[in-house]
C-alpha cells in the first residue's frame, strides 16, 4: 500500500506507538455522550468449562468464551458512540462485524498474556481521564451517563486495555525490525515537490479488511451499510474509530492533506473525482474495502485549518435539565450580556461570577482538528477575547472564551516529519499481518 499520511506530523522515533483502532482516543464521545452509553461486569476470557449454562456463547477463541453478554454489550457500545440508532435492524447489520472484532481483541490479548505484557489499571484510568478532557466532562459524569446508557464501563475499559497491550505487542515485536531509510524520504519529499501545484484533498478514511476473498461480498455488503449509516448521520469519525481497521483510526480516520499520488490508486481515482464533503461507496482495493470523505480540497501547500492551535476557556452559567421557561430565557439574557462584555480571558472569570453560580474553568490548549465537528463551527468567525454562541446542554447554558488563535503554517513536512510517518505506516502493516497469523492458526467456533 502506497503512503497514505505523509503530511502528518510524528511523534519522536522513540516514543512513537502505533495506532490501532483504538478507544482511548474516543473523541467521538464528546460528539454524542449525549445520547451514551452500564450493566454488570463484562465477562473476559473465560474457558469454555467455567461459563454457566444460563449464558449463551456467541463464539469460542481457542477455547475462551465471547459470551452473548459481551457480544450486546459491544453492540450497545459500539450503536452509541458510533451514533448508529440503536434499533433492530441496525444490530442485525453489524452484528456480524462486531463478533469478528471480539474474536480479533481476544487473538490481541491471548498474544499479549504469551509475551507476558501486562496493562494496570492506573493506564486504563488515565486513559479514561483523557476521555474525559476531550468531552468536556469529569470521569463521574462519563460513568453516569455509561450507567444510565445500558452499557457497563468494564466493556470499554476492556477495549482500552485490550488496545494498550496490542499497541506494546506490535511495538515490541515489530519495533525494531521498521527501518526508514533515507532514500525513502527523499522520494517522498521529490514528489511532494513535484506536485506542490496539484490539488490536495482533505481526507478521512475508513478500511475494512479481509483474508480471504471468499468474505469479500459479505465484507462489502457490511460496509455499504456503514456508508448508508454515515449518510444518515452517523459521524464519520466515530464509526471509524468503532469499525476501521487502518492505523487512522485513532484519529478518527483523518489521515490529513493528500495528494491523489499517495493514496491506493483505486481509491485516488475515486478522490479526485469527489467533491468536499461527499462520502464515497466502498472502494475495493486487493485486502479490503475504504470508505472515505473528502472534508475540503486546495491547490498547492497552503495552511492545514485542522492544525489550527486554540486556547480555549469554558464558561458555565448553571441550569437544571426540568429548569422552567422562565429560567431558561433569564440564562439566555446573561449569555448574550456576558459575550457583549467579555474581551479577554484575563477578564471573563470575573464576569461569569457576576452571574448566580456562574463559573469558569481554566483554558485549555488544543488543535482544531482534536475538536467535535460542531465546535471548530461554532468557533469560526470569533475573535480572540471573546465567546462563541451560547449552548444549552444539560448542565445549563455553555460558552467557549477564545484565549489564543493560532493558525498552522502552509509549509512542506519536514524530513522528521516524514520518516515518522513512514515508520508508523509500516508498523501498522506489520501489526495487520500479525493479527492475519494470529487469525490463521487460531481456533475460533462461532455459534
Amino acid at each position: 500500500m502506497k503512503s497514505v499520511d505523509v503530511l502528518a506530523s510524528g511523534s519522536p522515533r522513540g516514543g512513537r506507538k502505533l495506532l490501532q483502532n483504538s478507544s482511548i482516543a474516543l473523541a467521538s464521545l464528546a460528539i454524542v455522550l449525549t445520547a451514551l452509553l452500564g450493566h454488570p461486569a463484562l465477562a473476559q476470557d473465560r474457558a469454555v468449562d467455567s461459563v454457566s449454562d444460563s449464558q449463551a456463547i456467541a463464539a469460542i477463541v481457542n477455547d475462551h468464551v465471547i459470551s452473548s453478554y459481551d457480544l450486546d454489550q459491544r453492540i450497545k457500545l459500539v450503536l452509541l458512540s458510533s451514533g448508529i440508532p440503536n434499533n433492530p435492524e441496525n444490530i442485525a447489520r453489524i452484528k456480524g462485524q462486531v463478533l469478528r472484532n471480539l474474536v480479533d481483541e481476544h487473538l490481541q490479548r491471548q498474544e499479549a498474556q504469551r509475551l507476558n505484557i501486562e496493562v494496570q489499571q492506573e493506564e486504563v484510568d488515565r486513559a479514561f481521564e483523557r476521555i474525559a478532557q476531550r468531552s468536556n466532562m469529569s470521569v463521574e459524569q462519563i460513568n453516569k451517563t455509561l450507567e444510565e446508557g445500558g452499557v457497563s464501563r468494564v466493556t470499554l475499559e476492556t477495549q482500552i486495555r485490550n488496545d494498550i497491550a496490542w499497541n506494546r505487542v506490535i511495538q515490541q515485536q515489530f519495533g525494531p525490525l521498521v527501518t526508514v531509510g533515507e532514500g525513502e524520504v527523499d522520494e517522498v519529499m521529490k514528489r511532494l515537490e513535484e506536485e506542490s501545484g496539484e490539488p490536495r484533498y482533505l481526507v478521512s478514511e475508513i478500511l475494512i479488511t479481509f483474508d480471504n476473498p471468499q468474505h469479500a461480498e459479505e465484507i462489502a455488503a457490511g460496509t455499504q451499510r456503514l456508508v448508508e449509516q454515515i449518510r444518515q448521520g452517523a459521524p464519520f469519525e466515530a464509526v471509524a474509530r468503532q469499525f476501521s481497521q487502518s492505523a487512522s483510526a485513532a484519529n478518527g480516520g483523518d489521515i490529513g492533506w493528500v495528494h491523489k499520488s499517495q493514496l491506493p490508486d483505486a481509491v485516488g481515482e475515486v478522490v479526485a473525482q469527489m467533491q468536499p464533503g461527499m462520502i464515497s461507496n466502498p472502494i475495493r482495493t486487493l485486502t479490503g474495502f475504504y470508505i472515505v470523505q473528502v472534508k475540503a480540497m486546495q491547490t498547492g501547500t497552503g495552511a492545514d485549518p485542522m492544525m489550527d492551535q486554540y486556547s480555549l476557556m469554558k464558561v458555565l452559567l448553571p441550569l437544571t435539565p426540568d429548569a422552567n421557561q422562565a429560567a431558561v430565557a433569564r440564562r439566555a439574557r446573561e449569555a448574550e450580556e456576558f459575550r457583549a462584555q467579555v474581551s479577554s480571558c484575563e477578564e471573563a472569570p470575573q464576569l461569569i461570577k457576576k452571574y448566580v453560580s456562574g463559573q469558569s474553568s481554566p483554558a485549555e490548549t488544543v488543535i482544531a482538528g482534536r475538536l467535535p465537528a460542531q465546535t471548530r463551527q461554532a468557533l469560526a468567525g470569533v475573535p480572540v477575547g471573546k465567546a462563541t454562541a451560547p449552548i444549552r446542554s444539560e448542565y445549563g447554558v455553555e460558552m467557549l472564551v477564545i484565549c489564543g488563535h493560532k493558525a498552522a503554517q502552509g509549509e512542506m513536512p519536514t524530513r522528521q516529519q516524514i520518516d515518522n510517518t513512514l515508520y508508523e505506516q509500516q508498523l501498522s502493516m506489520m501489526g495487520r499481518r500479525h493479527l492475519r497469523d494470529l487469525r490463521r492458526d487460531a481456533v475460533v467456533v462461532y455459534r
